[in-house]
């Protein structure tokens, strides 16, 4: 099993639960002026720089979600299922059959929490 270390958490982004897609790109708008975090539109979610994910609808987690990343997916739900974590398995992306995104069951902070690929 790989260990903490190896499998280099960091945080990827936040995630803001908007109503709205207008509302998301006021948010996204808003850290463009604060801050210069560039828009970027995509399907379900305006970007404003690499950070901050505004959500044109909400979606998991009461407030929104954030976003861990890590060297290897598969090899992180192994190592924090160890640890008693759980994850919402139907919540589960791949790409060529490898894991590269899954949300954990419980929200932290009324925030859903999931692994990405790095």
């Amino acid at each position: 099993m790989k260990t903490l270390e190896e499998l280099g958490f960091e945080l990827r982004h936040i995630g803001i639960n908007c109503e709205s897609e207008g509302e998301a790109d006021q948010v996204a708008q808003s850290f463009d002026d604060i801050f210069g975090f560039t828009k970027k539109v995509g399907n379900s979610s305006i970007f404003a720089g690499t950070a901050v994910e505004a959500m044109k609808t909400p979606y998991l987690g009461a407030k929104g979600h954030i976003a861990i990343g890590t060297t290897d997916v598969d090899a992180a739900v192994e190592y924090l299922e160890a640890q008693g974590v759980k994850f919402n398995q139907e919540s589960a992306k791949y790409k060529d059959e490898k894991l590269m995104a899954i949300y954990l069951e419980q929200e932290i902070g009324g925030f859903a929490v999931h692994l990405v690929k790095k």
